[in-house]
């Protein structure tokens, strides 16, 4: 049976390509769009069967592409904005996907509505997650509302905001499971202690904007249960001096290639 497809008439919203061609994404023309992140996020993390939770999914870019990549994967794409959670759907449809992608609009603090949402705990053989990267306590929020929501923690979440949104991942992860997460550099002492004793192999992947630059991403993964210890995989430069991406990160952003944790 074909699948339903989305309305793409709608005023404010744009229809890309996106991984060189492999995907189309409606996303709104104003407000969070997909970019990098998504594309490193999507390429870091790479499971061969079950099933994959993308929390913080937006327009479900990275899940979507990461189950594109295998016939045996299917994903549950996590978000709290219903907009955006509504485009995720749409997208599935757009790519073909929909038969293997169930759309959850929950907010992944809330156990309950987790629960109600039937989005069970250890059910995913893979977590890929993009939080947002701000406390908005203490940062100049968008006031653009989508933006605000996608890219900073609201000031109700107080200074455990990351902590619970990787509990939240966790508790969806398998024994045995692989979390990946995209964030900032600056991040990693909270990201270290909000994993500690629920990971183990975690390996860190600075993204460099050039050589000789400091990171400005960090790339997380760890296996849930695992005894082993923390390492750190090579680095990924994104740009060359001129401003040309790299031939490996362009590689990534096409979708030709996966990130290199030199397991």
């Amino acid at each position: 049976m074909a699948e339903d497809a989305p309305d793409e008439s709608r005023d404010g919203l744009s229809r890309d390509v996106w991984l060189g061609g492999k995907l189309t994404l409606l996303q709104p023309k104003r407000g969070p769009r997909v970019g990098s992140d998504a594309a490193l996020l999507a390429a870091a993390c790479d499971p061969h069967e079950g099933r994959v939770a993308d929390v913080g999914a937006g327009v479900g870019a990275v899940g979507l592409a990461i189950v594109s990549r295998n016939r045996g994967l299917t994903a549950d794409l996590v978000e709290i904005d219903p907009a955006a959670a509504a485009l995720a759907a749409d997208n599935a449809a757009l790519n073909g996907l929909g038969a293997r992608i169930r759309v959850v609009n929950v907010d992944i603090y809330d156990r309950r509505a987790r629960r109600a949402a039937s989005l069970a705990e250890e059910s995913a053989e893979a977590v890929a997650t993009n939080p947002p990267y701000f406390d908005a306590r203490a940062a100049r929020v968008s006031p653009n509302a989508a933006r605000a929501l996608a890219y900073a923690f609201g000031s109700d979440r107080g200074e455990t905001a990351l902590d619970g949104w990787v509990s939240a991942c966790l508790a969806l992860l398998k024994p045995g499971g692989r979390f990946t997460m995209i964030h900032r550099p600056q991040a990693l002492a909270t990201i270290l202690a909000a994993v500690r004793n629920r990971l183990g192999a975690v390996a860190l992947l600075p993204v460099h904007p050039r050589a000789g630059e400091a990171a400005h991403r960090l790339l997380v993964s760890g296996i849930k249960g695992s005894k082993a210890p923390l390492r750190i995989a090579p680095p990924l430069i994104l740009h060359e001096q001129s401003g040309k991406l790299t031939s490996e990160a362009d590689a990534v952003h096409r979708g030709e290639k996966l990130l290199d944790w030199a397991a």
